[in-house]
């Protein structure tokens, strides 16, 4: 043998090893998950994935303006509520609004697309409106201490609606000066007022808060030095009104935010740890609110947080860092109470401009994932239709790529939850299958925008892929076709295609459910 052939067919040994180095890393390095085999970790309600309608939508009134909103809103129109703006806000943050109409039948039918849910009617405003007491024409102005009113016939709307696509509404009352007596202490009579009349014409709330928000009181209508002893002591008071007149109904609180931002510093912050300790045992459920960033309209600063970073784990993950300050208190004040998320979304303050784009879908499902394998048990999306965040565009009610993310984890996830391990380069989560009996459906993310993920599994799956041209698109796409309404506002068929047993690709920036309906998983019987 010659030198130069030595040396040939010594390269040839080392490119041979290194390429087989590589085929065992890629191997190694590919998850492989058996559906057949996953363990229950627990269950969420069946109405875990719900949604909020703000009661300033439901008034009429100023809300986030959108950003492809023109730059000046219209003239104050005082017998429409236009007044109602959170204290301290910057006017031109907002634009006016006419009254949702919830008897709109293609909000009706994407809203029912999504049942069962809770519709959650509530927000900011909802600390300051007045509900009329009579069907006669509504005060105008609002009485002394209220920004707004909601009308019989506004009301009965949002009762209707929930019947229409049904949902179980959730809400808060009233706490501004006008809801007070000369003590300041709160009054129950605008609480009886509502529920008697929901009662009054079929409805039913199923579930409420005492005020939205409590830790940021200045900008939610309380009165001005309005502290944890107040609150506590205001809290004890609805406690009592709801055991008494409303025994059916879940205690929601406290429904706190901001105590893992900056915001916790600014003036009229109250901690939850205040609150809690000021109005002792009461609550059914624990509620707080996780919003990872202000959105920019509301920050001053181009926001805090980025196009770029919104696939990021730091990102991603904060919405786990939120629960675990929040469970922590649960734990040592309300143990053993199932805990709900009554607001979140993109950003506070409307979203940013990607909100309304697949690239907050990541955020939508990944966080819908992770929740649930936490036990969360309800994650009410802000807004159904409002605003940048809206999984509806609020004009034309047109799906965003949320609400399509939307669709197909109500078909497709159901409430009892799996453990499908952590495993590197991909995100997944699993479910048994929505009414599919020994059925598993696994959500599978890929958060890396230029590597392909790989997942193996033993049996053929069902695939429904989420992709966009652009990740700043707000259409998406189910297996290469856009997804969007038909002639009729028709919703199209989500189509699956067959994967066969063996390795699966789940392309850069794409998200994946695959279901295996022959898993037999006895935790999905």
């Amino acid at each position: 043998m010659t030198r130069s052939s030595g040396c040939k067919v010594g390269i040839g040994i080392v490119i041979a090893a290194l390429a087989a180095s590589h085929k065992a890393a890629a191997q190694v390095s590919t998850p492989s998950v058996d559906p057949s085999r996953l363990p229950r970790l627990g269950t969420v309600d069946e109405r875990f994935q719900s949604y909020n309608v703000e009661m300033v939508e439901v008034t009429g009134g100023r809300f986030w303006k959108p950003y492809k909103a023109s730059a000046s809103a219209p003239p104050n129109r005082g017998a429409d509520n236009t007044g109602n703006i959170p204290a301290g806000a910057k006017p031109d943050l907002y634009a006016y609004r006419e009254p949702i109409d919830l008897s709109n039948r293609r909000l009706r039918a994407l809203a029912a697309a999504l049942a069962p849910a809770y519709i959650r009617v509530s927000g900011t405003w909802a600390n300051s409106t007045y509900f009329a007491g009579s069907d006669a024409t509504p005060p105008t102005p609002p009485p002394d201490g209220f920004r707004a009113v909601l009308s019989r016939e506004r009301w009965r709307g949002v009762i209707d609606f929930a019947r229409a696509a049904g949902a179980e509404i959730v809400t808060s009352m009233a706490i501004s000066r006008g809801a007070r007596d000369a003590a300041g202490r709160w009054r129950s009579d605008q609480a009886r007022h509502l529920f008697d009349y929901t009662k009054s014409v079929g409805g039913r709330i199923a579930a409420a808060e005492f005020m939205n928000e409590p830790t940021l009181t200045a900008m939610g209508g309380a009165p001005t030095g309005y502290d944890a002893a107040a609150y506590g002591r205001d809290f004890k008071a609805f406690v009592a009104f709801i055991r008494d007149s409303e025994p059916d109904v879940i205690v929601l609180g406290p429904g706190s935010v901001g105590e893992t931002m900056a915001s916790q510093s600014s003036s009229g912050f109250i901690s939850t740890r205040d609150l809690l300790a000021a109005s002792g045992p009461g609550i059914d459920a624990f509620s707080y609110h996780h919003y990872g960033a202000l959105s920019q309209r509301c920050s001053g600063i181009p926001g805090q947080t980025t196009p770029e970073a919104a696939l990021s784990e730091a990102w991603l993950k904060s919405t786990e860092q939120t629960f675990a300050f929040y469970r922590s208190l649960r734990g040592e004040f309300a143990p053993g109470k199932p805990m709900w998320l009554t607001e979140t979304a993109e950003a506070a303050c409307g979203g940013n401009p990607w909100a309304a784009t697949f690239l907050d879908t990541f955020r939508y499902l990944d966080q819908l994932g992770r929740l649930a394998r936490a036990a969360v048990q309800i994650v009410a999306h802000n807004t159904l239709a409002a605003s940048d965040y809206g999984l509806l565009e609020e004009t034309t009610l047109r799906p965003r790529p949320n609400y399509w993310a939307a669709l197909l984890w109500r078909r497709l996830m159901g409430t009892t939850v799996l453990d499908a391990g952590v495993h590197e380069g991909i995100h997944l989560y699993a479910h048994c299958r929505w009414g599919a009996r020994g059925a598993v459906t696994l959500l599978a993310i890929n958060t890396d925008r230029t590597t392909t993920a790989m997942l193996r599994l033993p049996a053929a799956s069902e695939r429904y892929t989420l992709s966009a041209d652009d990740l700043q698109s707000d259409t998406v796409k189910l297996n290469g076709t856009v997804l969007e309404l038909g002639p009729n506002d028709d919703l199209p068929r989500l189509a699956a295609v067959t994967s066969p047993p063996g390795s699966i690709e789940i392309g850069p920036a794409t998200i994946a459910f695959l279901t295996v309906a022959d898993a037999k998983n006895p935790a999905c019987d």
